[in-house]
């Protein structure tokens, strides 16, 4: 039997021998592409080299890249552990050719591939190709006989990248997986039914047009090949086995699931938990490592999903505490070998996980007592449905699926508005594809200047360049021509010296000049494949193509961003050796005041954490150590040991910056000549902004004089009202807390006197009803928690009885109702009573059967209220 590992190896050797270049998955975070939730393909990482927007040093590559499809448009969490194919992550077997070979060599490659390396019987394969391609009919011919080859329309066989650009047909290799497993339609065929006899394998997507906004196709100058096989598929071909469950990707997981559990793997419906843990447990263990977290937006609400989804059916075999957390070493384990960078991110992702898991506990209980809690009120209003905001909120604030507020619905005898959830669903989808929508403007001036040659940058020696104007926009227009001061304007310049706004660092501004025109630049941008953008404004005079101009960058703003961006570099390796080596940027932002630093770690930092970081970092500032920016390749700074940052895109070339011996990463920023330029470093702030993510924010040279002047003119200020020295406002603060916590104490304890005092008069009032006591008075509480103790006492001191007090405040009536043990035992409800009452007053209310409080509008009324308790009691 193939292992899945040696069919990995056998594809790209085979892809290898015939010319492609072997390249390294990208991560599961797609780089520079605000479309795309996941990568989700093996093209991802080649997207802007088939949009003409980068280029490549080979023209043939081939990859085994690691994807997940849990959100967006392509979405199958919900199918997952349901069927035999569909999976959160997968890996994606693929072959492409940028401008090299096309249809016949693709169509050869693969045939050859499946039939001579995988040696799959011929007889048994199967294609599908686009309704109007002749061409691949023509060469699919001398593989498989016409009967084999079955036509299919847009849907099926025609690809887009988009709602415009490359697109073109594809092609679908099958297998036919026999009699055994066919459906019951009547005409089981390809292309009739999709059932699990017809496994789809390969495909061969021929990227051959352009389509434009109307929908025109243009011909491309350099038609491409992409290419995808699931590597689950085509394993469960090789080692005969029906349900990719069952090869050596999936099944060691289940096996494992097996003995924590203590039960047995069904291969039928009862099977469904196993399947699901041991998909999703694939896809958080790899989504983690990649530096997602889960969280409440974006992919962080998915994987956030998908470990909820995961954990909820391990309570389906029993597994009610963390325990997912527990199968990450064996992902690690089956995996590490093909993604080492598994197994440096085993201890981190492992603590990620059972995080959530402990918070979804917590979160789970906290959505069971809302949903039960509102079933009560519906039941007491003698409603039977749960109503679909509240189903929504349970499953977009409690990760609650909507099966699971059905199913305990259906324990209760009630149904869910599944309707009106589809429309909440459904509006929820629509506000984040019109935010989607948004990412469309920046492909669009992208478009604009897509005929440009890429930018000459000369910024890294120089704050100057005497350039040529290329292309003028107004109001993203192209104009030959512009004067106009009160629109946004952008420049592009053959040669610029300002920096583009990239790896966390704010783009430069300054001006662009001649004789007869000025321009602010207050911003500079990129597209990825370097052309730079001068955003701003014109402050006079007028500017045409070819103009000659001056473009100078504002010296003090680039050399306060240049202190920051050195000091993050400091920053991050000082976090390494004080926290250790889990410690990962996960995003950053410096500019002319300030840095902001992100990374992974569980803990806030204590104040001696702290005082190490920064000493770490200042001491690194003094030694006044040499900064040495070399070029080299991405393998080579790598086995230097610089740091490759989470979340960049890096070419095969790549610029090293050094900081002494101390710290060494890939960065394309701007930076100081020596570490003692940076001046002093001080972090104003440390806190959390997710689950195992802080920040901390810090500054440096002249800003940070200015921060500290600041401070110490607030600390004299405080002394001066405390009529201290400043080296004497703690211990003055201290003093004044202290004298506060012990008048707090006092009045508290007055506040108890006067409520027993008031308790006591209350009781004289207390009355037999049907041989029940009963309390109804008005009161001087203040507020609904003065009630709520006054119950309380009462309740304590009566034994047995109903109490009903109300009381004004801010011209609203406030009402609580109390009933013992004995009493709820015996059908009387505090939630039924408090609402009658209130509903004389102009109010509502309601609760649990032994509490329950409520308010009205109408103070008036509120003697008229109380009144009434007697009636309710029968």
């Amino acid at each position: 039997m193939m292992t899945s590992k040696e069919i990995r190896e056998k594809f790209l050797k085979y892809f290898e021998s015939k010319g492609h270049t072997r390249v390294a998955s990208s991560s599961l975070v797609p780089q520079n592409d605000p479309t795309l939730l996941f990568t989700n393909a093996g093209m991802n990482q080649f997207k802007d080299v088939f949009l003409g927007l980068e280029s490549l040093p080979y023209s043939r590559a081939a990859s085994c890249q690691k994807c997940v499809r849990a959100g967006g448009k392509h979405n199958d969490l919900e199918s997952v552990g349901k069927t035999a194919r569909h999976h959160t992550f997968f890996e994606m077997l693929g072959n492409f050719s940028f401008g090299d070979y096309f249809k016949k060599e693709a169509i050869q490659y693969a045939w050859e591939f499946l039939t001579e390396v995988l040696k799959l019987p011929k007889e048994k394969l199967w294609v599908s190709i686009y309704e109007n391609d002749e061409e691949a009919f023509k060469l699919w011919q001398a593989y498989v006989p016409a009967e084999r080859i079955v036509r299919m329309g847009e849907k099926d066989n025609f690809w887009s990248m988009g709602d415009t650009g490359p697109c073109g047909p594809c092609s679908e290799i099958y297998i036919d997986r026999g009699e055994e497993h066919r459906c019951n339609a009547e005409e089981c065929a390809l292309g009739k039914c999709d059932c699990d006899r017809w496994r789809e394998l390969w495909n061969l997507v021929f990227m051959q047009y352009n389509r434009d906004e109307q929908g025109n196709l243009t011909p491309l100058p350099k038609p491409s090949i992409d290419t995808g096989m699931g590597l689950e598929r085509i394993t469960t071909v090789m080692q005969n086995v029906y349900s990719n469950y069952d090869t050596d990707l999936l099944r060691p997981l289940i096996s494992f699931v097996e003995d924590m559990s203590g039960k047995k793997y069904d291969e039928g419906e009862e099977g469904l938990p196993f399947r699901v843990i041991a998909d999703h447990s694939r896809a958080i263990t790899f989504l983690i490592s990649d530096g997602v977290l889960p969280g409440n937006e974006g992919r962080s609400y998915v994987l956030r999903r998908i470990l909820r989804r995961a954990a909820r059916y391990g309570k389906e075999l029993d597994l009610n505490e963390p325990f997912l957390y527990k199968i990450v070493p064996q992902v690690v384990k089956l995996m590490k070998d093909t993604y080492p960078e598994l197994e440096k991110s085993l201890e981190y992702v492992q603590k990620v996980v059972k995080a959530e898991e402990e918070r979804f506990h917590e979160t789970l209980n906290d959505g069971l007592k809302i949903l039960y809690e509102g079933i009560d009120k519906l039941s007491n209003a003698g409603k039977s449905q749960i109503p679909g905001d509240m189903a929504f909120l349970l499953y977009d604030t409690y990760g609650f699926p909507i099966d699971l507020t059905k199913d305990i619905a259906e324990e209760k005898g009630m149904t869910v508005d599944t309707k009106t959830f589809e429309q909440l669903m459904d509006q929820q989808r629509k506000q984040a594809k019109a935010a989607r929508k948004e990412t469309y403007k920046i492909d669009a001036l992208y478009d604009l200047l897509a005929d440009l040659p890429p930018t000459d940058f000369v910024g890294y020696d120089s704050y100057e360049s005497n350039s040529k104007v290329q292309l003028i926009l107004k109001d993203r227009e192209v104009v030959k021509t512009c004067n106009d001061q009160s629109a946004e304007v952008i420049l592009v310049l053959d040669k610029t010296p300002f920096y583009a706004e990239s790896g966390g660092q704010v783009g430069d501004t300054g001006i662009i000049e001649n004789e007869d025109f000025l321009f602010e630049v207050a911003g500079t941008h990129k597209t990825p494949d370097g052309k730079f953008y001068h955003v701003g404004k014109i402050l006079k005079g007028n500017i045409n193509i070819d103009d000659l101009v001056s473009a100078k960058v504002d010296i003090d703003k680039r050399l306060s961003t240049a202190r920051h961006h050195s000091a993050t570099h400091l920053l991050h390796k000082a976090l390494k050796e004080v926290l250790g080596e889990h410690v990962n940027q996960a995003g950053s932002l410096v500019d002319e005041h300030r840095l902001r630093f992100d990374f992974s770690h569980f803990a806030a930092l204590t104040p001696e954490e702290i005082r190490m970081v920064e000493e770490k970092v200042n001491s690194a500032i003094l030694n006044n150590l040499p900064v040495n920016i070399n070029w080299t390749t991405l393998q080579e700074a790598k086995t230097q040991g610089a740091v490759a940052l989470f979340g960049e895109k890096y070419h095969d070339r790549v610029r090293v910056v050094s900081i002494g011996d101390y710290s060494k990463e890939l960065c394309g920023g701007t930076h100081v000549n020596s570490s003692s330029e940076i001046g002093l470093f001080k972090i104003i702030s440390e806190s959390s902004i997710g689950a195992g993510i802080r920040r901390i924010e810090a500054v440096c040279g002249k800003n940070l004089m200015d921060f500290l002047y600041d401070t110490l003119d607030s600390l004299n200020k405080v002394a001066a009202l405390l009529k201290a020295s400043p080296h004497e406002v703690t211990q003055k603060v201290s003093e004044l807390l202290e004298k506060y916590k012990l008048q707090e104490q006092e009045i508290e304890s007055l506040k108890q006197h006067a409520i027993n005092y008031e308790v006591d008069e209350i009781l004289k009032v207390k009355e037999s009803i049907n041989g029940i006591n009963v309390i109804s008075a008005k009161t001087q509480a203040k507020t609904i928690d003065d009630l709520r103790k006054m119950s309380d006492v009462l309740r304590q001191k009566i034994k047995s009885g109903i109490i009903v007090l109300g009381s004004i405040c801010d011209d609203k009536t406030m009402f609580v109702a109390a009933v013992t043990d004995d009493l709820v035992k015996k059908g009387y409800h505090a939630g039924n009573i408090v609402k009658s009452v209130a509903q004389i007053a102009g109010g509502s209310g309601g609760g649990r059967p032994n509490f329950a409080q409520a308010g009205g509008k109408i103070p008036a009324k509120l003697d008229e209220a109380l009144a009434s308790v007697s009636k309710l009691i029968v």
